[in-house]
């Protein structure tokens, strides 16, 4: 596997520049935002809270700044540490990134405006696979809810062979407020839900047979005679696990500048059905990706060795 740890600094430095703007006023309270801090791609909560008072010239970075001991380097442009747990470490090459309503942010974290009701998501992992994973699954119900970057959306659920499964998909969107539209309408964030065999042909989840490289997915659906088998990545991005036949994965993506797709799927119909039941809170909390296997949630990345 090819190692771009040679840009691995200069993306964080995009995704994390903490110059902060100068010269704005507080200007209007726009309400409140979620931030959490975690390590190990969610594995370690670290913080958790809910900010308010968040102003209209408030920044991902300000809101950082005011709720936790932060220290930068490279004249500020760097997030080094957060509450004391430093970007590098000795067990490999590990540094701060983050997430707006589980999308990864083309801007630095100085220049991403706050609207109020986001949910900023920092954390600190391993980047020896890929240092760039465009979307997460932890913040849900988020982006569905309310968009990201400071737009909404339209969310489309496209049915691909998962029968139950879909229903299952929309209501838990229901529950959360969401009412899919009709059809797929244009720039739509889409849940593709159906076997692999199904979702494969599209674009953006094809991106998970080329690598966690290319999709930010850590697992992949290896060809077994006429049908797939789910394997689990570790942060190397090498397959440590091979999931059982009724294994399910929920896991999102994004191809270039188009909305982040979801993807409800798993080798058979069982592992469908398994992964649709796992949208919720209790089921994606702080998760990159997640494998269900015999009815227990496995956060992805795996840990080295399975």
């Amino acid at each position: 596997m090819i190692r771009r740890r040679g840009t691995a600094i200069a993306g964080a430095l995009l995704a994390l520049l903490a110059v902060a703007g100068c010269g704005l006023g507080p200007g209007d309270d726009v309400g409140s935002v979620e931030l959490t801090v975690t390590r190990d791609f969610g594995a370690e909560p670290m913080l958790q809270r809910s900010v308010g008072d968040v102003a209209e010239s408030d920044t991902v970075m300000r809101v950082l700044e005011r709720n936790a001991e932060i220290e930068t380097r490279y004249g500020g442009g760097f997030v080094h540490s957060i509450e004391g747990i430093e970007a590098e470490d000795r067990g490999g090459p590990r540094d701060w990134f983050f997430y707006v309503d589980g999308v990864e942010s083309p801007v630095g974290a100085a220049d991403y405006p706050l609207e109020g009701g986001e949910r900023i998501w920092w954390d600190r992992h391993d980047w020896g696979a890929t240092n760039h994973i465009p979307a997460v699954v932890g913040s849900w119900p988020a982006p569905f809810t309310d968009g990201y970057g400071g737009r909404s959306y339209p969310v489309a659920v496209e049915c691909r062979g998962g029968g139950d499964a879909c229903a299952t998909v929309r209501e838990r969107l229901g529950a959360a407020g969401v009412e899919p539209a009709s059809g797929s309408p244009p720039r739509a964030i889409r849940v593709l839900v159906g076997p692999w065999a199904r979702l494969r042909s599209d674009p953006a989840a094809a991106q998970i047979e080329s690598g966690v490289e290319e999709s930010g997915v850590f697992a992949e659906f290896e060809r077994e005679g006429s049908g797939y088998r789910l394997m689990g990545l570790d942060p190397e991005g090498d397959a440590v696990r091979d999931f059982g036949p009724g294994a399910g994965l929920v896991a999102a993506t994004r191809r270039y500048e188009a909305p982040p797709v979801w993807v409800v799927t798993g080798a058979a119909a069982a592992g469908v059905r398994a992964a649709a039941n796992l949208l919720d809170a209790t089921g994606l909390r702080d998760r990159f990706a997640v494998a269900v296997e015999a009815g227990e949630a496995i956060p992805l990345p795996l840990e080295r060795g399975g």
